[in-house]
């Protein structure tokens, strides 16, 4: 896979994955309202995003990222054909579903994959790991 086209397809992975951990949270009684502020942290955000994975979980990224790139290139006309906002929106969630199932189905845990897909775009040495996997 050509280096570019991961780097982009990492980067609308990750828009489109930013909404999981919120998605998540809605399903179960928000921080807020029980004043709990111990809810989804960015680690990027934080600045102290783990940089050290070991092989065994970039090959996983690996995999997942091939099964989004798959699902992103299915759902992206569909959304851009949308006659609708609300109809683009739906599509959008359906493929955010499908790219968490890919990504579960290929052992990872959505942070973890955020996580490796925010170092390779902004760590050298985790997009040269990765790189050099594939």
């Amino acid at each position: 896979m050509n280096m570019n086209k991961l780097l982009v397809s990492v980067t609308a992975s990750i828009v489109l994955l930013a909404a999981a951990p919120t998605m998540a949270e809605q399903n179960q009684q928000s921080p807020a309202a029980t004043g709990d502020s111990s809810g989804y942290a960015n680690p990027a955000a934080a600045g102290s995003q783990k940089t050290n994975f070991n092989d065994a979980e970039l090959k996983k990224f690996i995999a997942a990222q091939e099964g989004i790139t798959e699902v992103r290139e299915e759902y992206i006309e569909k959304i851009e054909a949308a006659d609708s906002q609300e109809k683009a929106q739906k599509l959008q969630m359906k493929a955010n579903d499908e790219m968490v199932s890919v990504i579960e189905e290929n052992g990872m845990d959505i942070p973890t994959y955020n996580a490796i897909a925010t170092a390779y775009s902004s760590e050298p040495k985790v997009r040269n790991r990765v790189d050099a996997l594939m």
